[in-house]
């Protein structure tokens, strides 16, 4: 047996490892070096294989199938600059928690640092943001470094999906020839009759029965409570935590992620306009709680986390299962880590059901008239105003779709004018280190793992950042519907300071492009469409759903007037409430 052998077993173990490991993706970009971990991906049955040109756009897609299924998703490149086109989607895996296997071919160790083409240093490429990195051996067909190999696959694949949830790089060295022995008799049917190398096996994250009474103690003597819920991707907790709220008469205020919003649960203690109340200190004074429990990520509202940071008198206890420090606003008084459905559950139990609803009753009457005038914001001199967007989306799509919010504007906007729904819609952003880049990719990459409609909106800025990941959607026919918020530039900058710095905004901040984005729909064999009004975004929005495949639905804003509407119906909401809420 000779070096192509060697190359073929041991690349095959470690492929056949991870699929017993429960991987069933690998985003693959084409490359030479990377040919023998590709081209067996390629032929083993159990692994589907997504071919992106591109590595920067392949890496967000990998994270999008990732954040879709909960389960790692393998990466692979070749050697090179390839590698270091992974590194923004690794940044935003690491924060956002997601699991992937980032697999990048390298040249062996004697052309390392003496000048051979497209060799870099690619040994801890990815420094802090990979949870664990693992500089493969050469590959040898010895019964000991086959194990090695499946080990390796088993160790990366469960270090990847350890609380916290993250990405982990494996760097495989590669001596030429390259090609693996694919018409080695039996290979795969040899390869699954030997028993998985290394089951690894996750703990459950609870807390004693103690702590659980401690705190059914402290709930119970603290009528007036908040509950709090970020970003958790959890089918159970929104049945849980809603019970545990009916129980204590705890309003919760629900960031869009947590996706308490939407489905068939029970949404009347659920408290989604808090963003648009929060800031007026008049209004959080009088709706002051006594303690505060806090389940998930760090929501997005800015008003809420200054109003959390301002509030050292208040118990602010964060729960948060995969543990690590996620509360930026330095004032928690206590950090749990563990499950957070399960502690839901477990202080149902064991607190006593609270029957004064004056404290709820207070929080649903401010969120109830905060509701009914964002829902009733009007458009203004013609032209469409970009808080309408989410309530016109949420009417036009069906139950069991997806919505993928971009960054900067569309996730403020989605978590202002976003209501609660009992249609079943799941919703994700990344908000890790929330950049504008690599959101279509993204989104691409959840529509490839899932069945539902999806749908993203996203700024052109965002958009513009991210293009070439449309091919994706053309080479794998994949369904997507862009409603593309074009307000030619950097809308968020208009709501900053750095407005009132007239002479240099727009080159500096606004950054009007000018962009004629049908091009980009027929380039990637897309339709187009640009609503003038909200009933031809319906329309719009039905037809894509109709006919599947790219569609990109462009509404042109104007992202000067719509501070102004956004901050007088922000006014009218403190007003209607100092006034006639809480006199």
């Amino acid at each position: 047996m000779g070096e192509s052998d060697s190359l073929t077993l041991y690349a095959a173990s470690f492929v056949d490892e991870l699929t017993k490991a429960g991987v069933r993706d690998a985003v693959v970009s084409p490359g030479s070096r990377s040919t023998p971990m590709a081209m067996l991906m390629a032929e083993h049955p159990e692994i589907n294989i997504h071919v992106i040109i591109d590595e920067r756009s392949a890496g967000f897609f990998a994270l999008g199938m990732a954040k879709m299924q909960q389960k790692p998703v393998a990466l692979l490149c070749t050697s090179g600059t390839a590698a270091a086109n992974y590194f923004p989607a690794v940044v935003e895996a690491f924060y956002s928690r997601v699991p992937l296997l980032v697999l990048t071919a390298d040249r062996p160790h004697e052309l390392r640092d003496v000048g051979a083409p497209q060799a870099i240093d690619q040994l801890h490429l990815f420094g802090r943001y990979a949870k664990w990195f693992a500089d493969m051996a050469i590959p040898e067909q010895t019964a000991e470094m086959l194990h090695y190999g499946r080990t390796m696959a088993a160790r990366a694949a469960g270090k990847a999906v350890s609380a916290p949830s993250g990405p982990v790089h494996l760097n495989f060295p590669f001596r030429e020839p390259l090609i693996p022995d694919l018409d080695s008799e039996n290979l795969w049917s040899s390869l699954n009759s030997r028993p998985r190398q290394v089951q690894v096996t996750a703990g459950s994250s609870i807390i004693a029965a103690e702590e659980i009474q401690r705190l059914s103690k402290l709930f119970t003597q603290e009528k007036k409570g908040l509950i709090i819920c970020g970003e958790i991707h959890d089918a159970e907790f929104s049945h849980a935590v809603v019970q545990l709220s009916s129980d204590l008469n705890y309003p919760i205020l629900a960031d869009p992620l947590s996706n308490l919003r939407t489905g068939l649960h029970d949404k009347s203690s659920v408290i989604e306009c808090y963003d648009a109340f929060m800031k007026d200190d008049y209004i959080t004074e009088k709706l002051k709680p006594k303690v505060i429990i806090r389940f998930g990520a760090m929501p997005i509202s800015k008003p809420l986390f200054q109003f959390l940071k301002r509030t050292a008198d208040i118990q602010q206890i964060v729960v948060d299962r995969q543990g690590g420090w996620r509360e930026p606003t330095l004032m928690a008084s206590e950090m749990i880590e563990c499950d957070e459905t399960w502690l839901c559950r477990q202080l149902s139990k064991t607190v006593e059901i609270q029957n004064d609803r004056l404290w709820m009753k207070a929080w649903q009457n401010v969120n109830e008239t905060s509701r009914e005038l964002l829902a009733s914001a009007q458009d203004q001199g013609g032209e469409l105003f970009e808080g309408n967007i989410y309530r016109e989306l949420q009417h036009a799509i069906p139950s069991q779709c997806h919505v993928i919010a971009g960054n900067s504007m569309p996730i403020r906007d989605l978590d202002n004018y976003f209501l609660n729904t009992e249609k079943n819609i799941t919703v994700f952003a990344n908000r890790g280190a929330n950049g504008i880049d690599g959101v279509v990719s993204t989104a691409l990459g959840i529509s490839a793992a899932s069945d539902h409609p999806t749908f993203l909106v996203i700024g052109d800025l965002s958009f513009y950042h991210d293009m070439n990941g449309l091919l994706a959607a053309k080479m794998h026919k994949l369904n997507l519907t862009i409603i593309l918020v074009n307000n030619d530039g950097g809308g968020i900058f208009s709501f900053l300071p750095q407005s009132k710095e007239e002479k240099h905004f727009e080159t500096l901040f606004g950054t009007p492009s000018g962009l004629d984005f049908k091009h980009a729909a027929d380039m990637y064999d897309g339709t187009y469409a640009s609503p003038a009004n909200w009933n031809d975004f319906r329309s719009s929005v039905g037809a894509a759903i109709d006919k599947k495949g790219l569609n990109i639905i462009e509404i042109r804003t104007n992202r000067h007037t719509r501070v102004k509407i956004h901050r007088e119906l922000m006014n009218r909401v403190s007003q209607e409430i100092r006034e006639n809420i809480l006199k």
